[in-house]
């Protein structure tokens, strides 16, 4: 197996990204007015800071959609092959949903979906 179509592809590629680097660097405006760094809303004037904090809940509920969006992924190209891969095909993709089912169970008990702290509190207490 020769490799050197890999290593061309590569070297072209590292080529073609130097090259639009340059350029942008060598026709670029270099301007330094005040407006210049400030950030664009339209006219309106910003108020405090961009760097807001965001809970972590928006990145749990980001990773799950990932999660369960590749799920769908994975069972479109199922149902694509689905008569190809006869049984055997049929159990593992049986085995594959019930696994994402008994995860979606498993996130939904920890309170992951809930999004206010009395709910959890409540939660907790019932269970407990």
């Amino acid at each position: 197996m020769t490799l050197w179509p890999l290593g061309v592809y590569s070297a072209i590629v590292l080529l073609l990204v130097t090259a639009m680097l340059a350029v942008s660097h060598v026709l670029g405006e270099r301007h330094s007015d005040r407006a210049t760094g400030a950030p664009y809303e339209g006219g309106i004037l910003s108020e405090g800071s961009a760097r807001v904090r965001f809970s972590a809940k928006f990145y749990l509920i980001a990773m799950l959609f990932v999660i369960f969006d590749l799920e769908a992924v994975f069972l479109f190209a199922w149902a694509i092959a689905g008569r190809d891969l006869g049984w055997p095909g049929y159990v593992a993709m049986l085995f594959f949903v019930i696994t994402l089912l008994a995860a979606l169970v498993y996130v939904w008990r920890i309170g992951a979906f809930e999004w206010s702290s009395s709910q959890r509190a409540t939660k907790r207490r019932v269970d407990a």
